[in-house]
């Protein structure tokens, strides 16, 4: 797979999101960023429940939704940092599943987790991927990927595509046929054409907007189930 090393990603919290310099810095003062993301309700609501990131909500939604895990299952969590899509997918596979994170930045380990730190879009993090699968065929791939955001949508919009143009073939080379894919896409150039490559591999494909994703972000999650193989 051929790949490049220009674009860089971190993980699903809004912390590593603004340690990545993400729009908030761009656009507001750190203090007001701050003072909005500690006054969050699932930010606060994280520390009642020991997620690490509020991000943990936006999968538990999808799952109450869409029935995404199940015992056993083989999952892989792209741009995991700092886990927190990793601590539900761990808690829903239990003991006899197996969970790949990856993330550019750094992770604090988490039981039942292997997890891989390096650039997605270098060929080392898909290969030490593929070392730990030894053949196990995934259930499922998720990716919370981003690139550092620099404000500009004609730079930014073009990075993101590309993390989840990557993601999409990571999961073509791991699914086992009928497996699901779960992505965060921002919508903009790009997203149709990408939608409809999801489709040609795929036999169903959703649009999710879970209630912790804010309102005013672009972020959607595309689920595509029923991989073809």
């Amino acid at each position: 797979m051929a790949r490049s090393t220009s674009s860089s990603h971190g993980g699903a919290s809004d912390t590593s999101r603004r340690q990545r310099g993400g729009k908030h810095g761009a656009s507001k003062s750190s203090a007001s960023w701050l003072k909005e993301h500690f006054d969050d309700r699932f930010v606060q609501q994280s520390w009642q429940d020991g997620y690490r990131s509020r991000a943990s909500y936006k999968l538990l939604a999808l799952d109450e939704k869409d029935r995404l895990f199940k015992p056993g299952m083989s999952v892989i969590d792209l741009g995991a940092a700092p886990g927190g899509w990793s601590q539900v997918a761990a808690d829903r596979v239990g003991s006899e599943g197996l969970v790949i994170a990856s993330d550019i930045l750094e992770m604090d380990a988490l039981a039942g987790v292997e997890f891989i730190q390096g650039d997605f879009t270098e060929e080392s993090v898909l290969e030490a991927i593929l070392t730990i699968l030894d053949g196990r065929p995934v259930d499922l791939v998720m990716s919370d990927m981003a690139p550092n955001m620099s404000g500009m949508s004609a730079i930014d919009q073009p990075q993101a595509m590309y993390l989840v143009e990557l993601a999409l073939d990571l999961a073509r080379q791991t699914l086992r046929p009928g497996g699901s894919f779960l992505a965060k896409v921002f919508q903009g150039e790009g997203f149709d054409a990408y939608l409809k490559e999801l489709r040609s591999s795929f036999t169903r494909v959703v649009t999710r907007k879970p209630e912790a994703s804010r309102a005013r972000s672009r972020e959607v999650y595309l689920l595509a189930e029923g991989f073809r193989g």
